[in-house]
């Protein structure tokens, strides 16, 4: 690994790919970029009170924490974070005033996103079904 590798990999953590056959069932998951470890996680994790966070979002690119191995549920709830950058330029300002006034739990888009996750994994479980029927 050279010099200029070394000195980034702890900030901007190590990219990743997802397998094929989640990408087939899950395709929402292109829209974003996904990379293991990093200190987006840590700075998240801090914000929310753990010396890490599972997964956090900057734009197009999702950082997943190093040592927890990332559900289908949580890659869902990044991506849906992804949309709503796409939707907004003033989303990450709109996202923290969000946190300041309801904290991170309550917060809309967080709440939004949780939906977005289960839904999909609902959508999912019926399509598998009735191809099992």
């Amino acid at each position: 690994m050279d010099t200029l590798a070394r000195i980034l990999k702890p900030l901007v953590g190590q990219p990743i790919a997802l397998p094929d056959d989640l990408l087939a069932r899950f395709p929402e998951l292109r829209a974003a970029r996904f990379r293991r470890g990093g200190l987006p996680v840590r700075v998240g994790g801090w914000f929310i009170g753990r010396s890490t966070a599972a997964g956090i979002t900057l734009w197009r690119t999702v950082f997943l924490a190093k040592d927890l191995p990332p559900s289908v549920e949580l890659l869902l709830h990044e991506v849906r974070h992804v949309h709503q950058f796409e939707a907004s330029a003033a989303f990450p300002i709109r996202y923290l005033l969000e946190s300041l006034r309801r904290g991170y739990h309550h917060n809309r888009f967080e709440a939004d996103a949780r939906a977005y996750a289960a839904e999909r994994l609902r959508g999912v479980g019926s399509e598998l079904r009735r191809r099992e029927g």
